[in-house]
């Protein structure tokens, strides 16, 4: 492995704790000896990275830190294209568009021989297609969730009948030919889950939900059992 990936790899394992980490951790991580790591970390520092900490008590990077130019690794262009690709055929237009334009604005930064590897990746996205309905609400429906507004949508269950629920949208979970809104439904006082495509209206009120998106998604992840990702 290249310093130059090294520095890269510590980066990235810094970006994954937000506390202090032992130098210990930290060496084991990149795979290098303690006295390396004191040494990658104090070229870091030399580059701009804010680090603080010592040995014994641990290392902390302040935000705001990017090595000049932007670098990454073969995997994670991959991963790039590929989720890209995989947003691009499956979003809404919007969400597909802002996809294709962000990987055009790394493309732009890149040094040429990743932007070779970017334009020349080999993973693709199978046939799935978008559903059949509801693909019109989704940019509302992610605006809501970003403004942690209540919406009013009347919704159809598997049986066909139709309720007027309020709910409080705090993500949206896009499989393959379903996209399923997770909120909590003032009508049912609890969790629920609502296909988009079951939505026959929806509007958007000015209403704030009293509780932040990120603390309802946190509890509802406990309490159906899912890792938060």
């Amino acid at each position: 492995m290249s310093r130059a990936q090294r520095l890269l790899d510590l980066i990235q394992v810094f970006r994954r704790h937000r506390r202090p980490v032992s130098g210990a951790t930290l060496a084991g991580a990149v795979g290098v000896s303690l006295r390396t790591l004191y040494r990658d970390i104090d070229t870091l520092k030399a580059q701009g990275a804010c680090i603080d900490g010592e040995p014994g008590i641990g290392y902390v990077l302040r935000p705001g830190f990017l090595l000049p130019p932007l670098m990454f690794t073969e995997d994670e262009i991959e991963a790039l294209v590929l989720g890209s690709r995989w947003v691009a055929g499956r979003a809404d237009a919007p969400l597909g568009d802002a996809a294709r334009n962000a990987l055009a604005k790394i493309a732009a930064v890149l040094p040429d021989d990743l932007k070779k590897n970017l334009d020349a990746s080999n993973l693709l996205i199978g046939p799935g297609g978008a559903p059949a309905a509801g693909e019109a609400e989704l940019p509302a429906i992610r605006r809501a969730i970003r403004t942690e507004c209540k919406l009013r949508v009347d919704y159809a269950d598997g049986n066909g009948d139709v309720t007027t629920r309020t709910i409080w949208p705090f993500a949206l979970a896009f499989f393959d030919r379903v996209r399923v809104v997770l909120a909590w439904c003032e009508l049912r006082q609890g969790y629920r889950h609502f296909r988009t495509d079951r939505i026959n209206a929806l509007k958007q009120t000015d209403a704030r939900y009293p509780r932040r998106r990120q603390a309802l998604l946190k509890e509802w992840q406990t309490l159906e059992g899912v890792p938060e990702q």
